[in-house]
């Protein structure tokens, strides 16, 4: 992969042309006192360089004469990785991440001048660590101060995001091979749970058989904290108690994805735990499966991003009108919004490094992100009838046989240059598959 980093730097520096780009790696998240959580790197951090430790910084300086690709990291300390494991180091981060110069974190603030005093610009993401935040703006404030004596220097700051989130959104071969392995043992996670699900067994008992398959294939563990939601708990966009005994004649939704190789996957399935839909159940089911097929059918190149969502709300609210829980005319309910009380969310994001990855959904109001090859995409309609819904006083009340019932449906469907690859179509989501 590291030739693939190198390429990614390259583009990159291609596109800031003399100006100097800074990231920042993720950091240490504390657990409780001083246990940590497990180390997760900054997802731009990693995509550029594949390097996966704290206390680093990375430079990208195209109009430096020999460095252009700078690492400040934590030095080797024999004591240190006795407690808390070994690090990389100074030299190897030159031999294996292919840094022109490497430096130990402590000598960032004197080093890092000599990368910004003949950039136009800088480059950086202002994030949420606000002491790095400071010393960023404080070497643009000082070679701000100094520019008339050098004529030379940035003179503005400028997110990173603009350029890396659009490369970041069309993936790589490389890419998808390690996002198709997160979505086959996904898909092999969500098998197990259909099979272990029984009444009287208990949300958790799935979570610990989902997340088990995640790591015994290799996984890193969980892409997001999962969700195993049954009956009402169904209502609930982003349940993850997880700790409710499931009854017959319930429904339950699992929202669960695999990180492997920093890449994820996302799918929800929703199914009954005594393995027949109730007449109620089935009928709320059968609208939701047939908003996202129509939906993943608008996935191609070409089509709008909005389109997917467009035709998802359209069939939603069509089989809601044709239950009597809306009452009016289609397209002044959808103009209206009056599907939002039982259609919330949005049907899709982009997925990658992020769950909810980088990328643009449109360009203002007039100019709606265009699906190309390569992008991924979630796509995920759901129905949820939340008891104490307020409804317009235009729709009926929720008849109560309706209440209780949530569904959503959700797969992770890649832009083709031909059309569309349901990268998670091994989940069974068929009604006969679902009963059998």
């Amino acid at each position: 992969m590291q030739a693939e980093y190198q390429q990614r730097r390259q583009q990159l520096m291609a596109k800031i042309g003399n100006g100097t780009a800074i990231f920042r790696s993720a950091p240490m998240a504390v657990m409780h006192n001083d246990v940590e959580y497990t180390y997760r790197q900054d997802s731009d951090f990693f995509y550029l360089t594949g390097f996966n430790e704290p206390q680093a910084v990375a430079v990208l300086a195209p109009h430096h004469p020999e460095h252009r690709f700078v690492l400040f990291v934590q030095p080797k300390d024999r004591e240190k990785e006795v407690w808390t494991g070994y690090v990389c180091g100074v030299d190897a981060a030159k031999e294996i991440y292919g840094a022109d110069e490497a430096y130990p974190i402590a000598e960032l603030d004197e080093k890092l001048p000599q990368y910004l005093e003949k950039a136009d610009r800088i480059y950086y993401h202002l994030g949420r660590d606000g002491n790095f935040n400071d010393t960023i703006l404080k070497h643009y404030q000082s070679l701000l101060r100094t520019y008339p004596k050098r004529g030379t220097g940035p003179v503005a700051i400028e997110d990173t995001g603009t350029i890396l989130s659009s490369m970041r959104l069309v993936k790589s071969e490389g890419e998808l091979q390690l996002m198709r392995q997160a979505a086959a043992i996904a898909v092999e996670a969500h098998q197990r749970a259909r099979e272990f699900t029984a009444p009287g067994r208990y949300e958790y008992q799935v979570q610990a058989e989902i997340e088990h398959i995640f790591r015994l294939r290799g996984g890193m563990g969980p892409a997001y904290p999962s969700i195993v939601a049954s009956g009402v708990n169904a209502c609930v966009l982003h349940y993850i108690e997880n700790s409710r005994q499931m009854q017959d004649e319930e429904l339950l939704l699992i929202d669960a994805g695999c990180a492997y190789g920093y890449y994820n996957s996302d799918i929800t399935r929703t199914f009954p735990v005594g393995g027949k839909f109730t007449p109620e159940q089935k009928v709320l089911y059968e609208i939701v499966l047939e908003a996202q097929k129509q939906a993943i059918a608008q996935v191609k190149p070409g089509n709008s991003f909005k389109a997917v969502h467009h035709t998802a709300v359209r069939v939603i609210t069509e089989g809601l009108v044709e239950l009597g829980i809306l009452t009016g005319e289609i397209d002044k309910l959808i103009e209206e919004e009056k599907y939002k009380p039982y259609y919330m969310h949005r049907t899709s994001h982009w997925l990658g490094l992020d769950v909810h990855d980088v990328g643009v959904y449109q360009y203002g109001e007039d100019k709606p992100q265009i699906l190309q090859a390569g992008q991924v995409l979630t796509v995920e309609p759901g129905i949820y009838i939340v008891p104490d819904t307020k409804l317009a006083e235009d729709q009926p009340e929720t008849h109560p046989r309706w209440v209780g019932i949530g569904i959503r449906i959700e797969d992770d469907v890649l832009v083709t240059p031909t059309g569309h690859e349901v990268l998670t179509a091994g989940v069974a989501k068929e009604v006969a598959e679902v009963e059998s």
